[in-house]
């Protein structure tokens, strides 16, 4: 069996609040042979984040963030939500994935992964609380960048067989490293057919993409089947060289 597995990066912004009566459980995740790892995670998080002081350097924090360490000491216990509601910015807005029908949801739990700073990779549909932590942070002993790619790695590899599209960031494949996976350059095309690589705006595109993926219940398994239902969509897939060009300009909003 081949399927599609979408890589997203998790978002440094998200939603407060969510379902009080349903908690964090590690086990409970995607993934769940990485729970001593995740535990491990939150209790350097929870070390960094109990003095000012160490959560302004650890997490790179400032006078208007600070109180955001107060959600790493309060994770077991604080009210959850599924991950794709719980981002929120340029990429996850365009999802509107609190609005969402139930057929797009799931899609999104069968077919979409992010890569967490905190849980590692996560699904869409996975409850999880609002903390605060980069791909980046410092956690004293526990170093993120070696911490978990081994184990991301292994856990993205037990994914069914097929395509795996990579729309993370570059700090969050080195999170997660997928030897195999696509991962397509976001560009705009002007008037004369020149190309330039997005930066910040990307992740506009690439939520977009995501949202388009889910609300026509795409099935595609390879690139040259991704590039098919891109055509039928009026999205440019293309290859260029020895990589892929997705063409901003060419995924407009995706209707609620």
């Amino acid at each position: 069996m081949t399927g599609l597995t979408v890589l997203l990066p998790p978002s440094e912004t998200k939603r407060e609040g969510g379902d009080s009566d349903r908690t964090l459980d590690l086990c409970a995740l995607s993934f769940p042979e990485l729970a001593d790892e995740r535990a491990a995670v939150i209790t350097a998080a929870r070390s960094v984040s109990s003095e000012e002081s160490t959560a302004r350097t650890a997490l790179k924090l400032g006078p208007k963030s600070i109180a955001e360490r107060f959600r790493n000491l309060e994770l077991e216990t604080s009210a959850t939500m599924p991950a794709i509601e719980r981002y929120t910015g340029v990429l996850y807005d365009p999802l509107a994935a609190r609005d969402a029908d139930d057929a797009t949801r799931s899609w999104w739990a069968r077919h979409v992964v992010v890569q967490s700073a905190m849980f590692g990779p996560i699904g869409a549909a996975d409850p999880i609380p609002a903390y605060r932590l980069s791909h980046d942070s410092r956690l004293g002993a526990v170093r993120l960048a070696s911490h978990w790619p081994g184990a991301s790695a292994r856990a993205l590899a037990s994914r069914p067989a097929g395509l795996v599209l990579d729309l993370r960031s570059e700090g969050y494949r080195q999170l997660g490293p997928v030897p195999d996976a696509v991962a397509p350059r976001v560009v705009s095309v002007d008037g004369s057919g020149r190309r330039r690589a997005l930066n910040h705006w990307n992740k506009t595109a690439k939520g977009r993409l995501v949202a388009l993926l889910a609300r026509t219940g795409a099935s595609v398994g390879s690139m040259d089947e991704l590039v098919g239902w891109a055509a039928t969509h009026g999205v440019v897939v293309e290859r260029i060289d020895a990589g892929w060009d997705l063409v901003a300009e060419s995924l407009q909003p995706v209707p609620a």
